[in-house]
């Protein structure tokens, strides 16, 4: 018998390690990333870009040419580094631009739509499509334009139908949009595949070869497949050591799969000296509440808020904004005028959700659960939302109802702040 112990307790062993989660974050590839982190020559390039056709630039006659493509360095600069003014410089030189050609170019007009969509102004893309179109687009430009104009606005059907005029392109732009859809839809395997597919199409680009691995990673989150998609942040960062948006996710995966909150916050910090967007004190107020430390969460949490509704952030922010005054933050009120707002900018199952949710928070259950069955019921919802719902149905009595949704909300759990994850496994229990 004693010569079986050690056996039982070896075969314990390796069962109890195997039931361990393994650690997908490497520390020593943190370190080296944060200790050795250099700017890649991207950056150089971007500069000189801008300095090139900002010279070329005549202040005494506005031209087409100069000015767009100095109004297209200046976002390739938001995109390293987060500044939203270089979106709002090129907004108005295209808007001079367009003035001066008195509507008459399409190029400014679409231009001023796409950055209207990068500053989540939905409607105002809207009017300056509709505008595009009278001095005429490409097929294919009115098409990829359509698609982005109408997937945000919730027009989705109508989304689908121009994903299937695109299909003969099967290029780049046809399978990131076609992902975007597919993810919609719930069809996650399609959705990866799609955008694997557009990295392999983003021919000379490296930046849209990043660009669609990363949002591949973002959808490996998503499905629950966090070794992959760090694999790919990682692919990232190689190819480009400014991609603050995979570092941020490495650092995601640190804190809600390898429960390393010490690295997360170092990656979190890291990206919060480098990238002017408010996005890391968001995930650092997540770090401080999967500490349960509630005096840090706060603290970040009215951090966030402070930079993230300072008007040159328009409606942005939105979601997070609410998810706050409806948690810690408990300012109910502020977040259904928030949630409103966001309606006016677009109608969709999920910002209507936004405001469901609000309206219950300030203790307006009927008309949220109206707005619910009008608006909600039966649509499309991420993680968030489904969680939000199932809170509504929770505390208006419909158990079996809440249960539907946390179960939901629960296979999309990486999506989710840590404590409305321990919040769904109590209710599961």
């Amino acid at each position: 018998m004693k010569q079986f112990i050690p056996l039982i307790a070896g075969v314990f062993l390796l069962v109890s390690c195997k039931n361990q989660p393994q650690t997908i974050v490497d520390k020593s590839y943190t370190d080296s990333l944060l200790q050795h982190y250099s700017l890649p020559a991207s950056v150089k390039t971007t500069e000189a870009e801008m300095a090139f056709w900002k010279a070329r630039i005549n202040p005494a006659s506005t031209g087409l040419v100069n000015e767009s493509r100095f109004a297209a360095a200046l976002i390739s600069r938001f995109h390293q580094f987060g500044d939203i003014r270089d979106i709002q410089m090129a907004d108005s030189l295209q808007l001079r631009v367009n003035a001066a050609f008195n509507g008459k170019e399409s190029g400014p007009l679409i231009s001023l739509c796409a950055y209207s969509i990068l500053q989540h102004r939905f409607t105002a893309a809207d009017d300056y499509l509709e505008k595009a179109r009278q001095p005429g687009l490409k097929k294919y430009e009115s098409l990829t334009t359509s698609f982005d104009v109408d997937f945000e606005l919730g027009r989705h059907t109508d989304a689908a139908l121009l994903i299937k005029q695109m299909e003969p392109y099967a290029d780049y732009g046809y399978y990131f949009r076609r992902s975007k859809l597919d993810h919609l839809n719930g069809q996650m395997d399609s959705a990866i595949h799609s955008m694997l597919m557009a990295a392999t199409k983003a021919e000379s680009s490296a930046y849209l070869e990043n660009v669609a691995l990363a949002n591949a990673a973002d959808l490996y989150i998503h499905a629950g497949n966090l070794q992959q998609a760090s694999a790919l942040y990682k692919k990232c960062i190689k190819n480009n050591s400014a991609d603050y948006h995979s570092i941020t996710g490495l650092g995601w995966i640190a804190l809600v799969h390898d429960k390393n909150d010490t690295l997360a916050q170092q990656l979190f910090e890291f990206v919060h000296s480098k990238n002017k967007l408010p996005d890391p004190l968001f995930k650092l107020y997540q770090v401080a509440q999967q500490r349960g430390d509630s005096t840090a969460s706060a603290s970040y949490a009215r951090k966030f808020v402070e930079a993230a509704t300072d008007s040159v952030y328009g409606n942005m922010y939105n979601k997070y904004v609410i998810e706050l005054y409806t948690g810690i933050l408990q300012q109910p009120a502020k977040a259904v005028a928030i949630a409103k707002r966001e309606l006016s900018n677009r109608s969709t199952s999920q910002t209507n959700a936004w405001y469901a949710w609000s309206l219950f928070t300030a203790n307006r259950k009927e008309e949220a659960y109206t707005l619910y069955e009008q608006s909600v019921s039966g649509k499309p919802l991420e993680g968030l939302e489904l969680y939000w719902m199932g809170k509504l149905m929770q505390g208006i009595g419909k158990g079996y109802n809440a249960k539907q949704f946390f179960e939901a909300a629960y296979k999309n759990k990486y999506d989710l702040s840590p404590a409305m994850v321990m919040d769904l496994e109590t209710a599961l229990k």
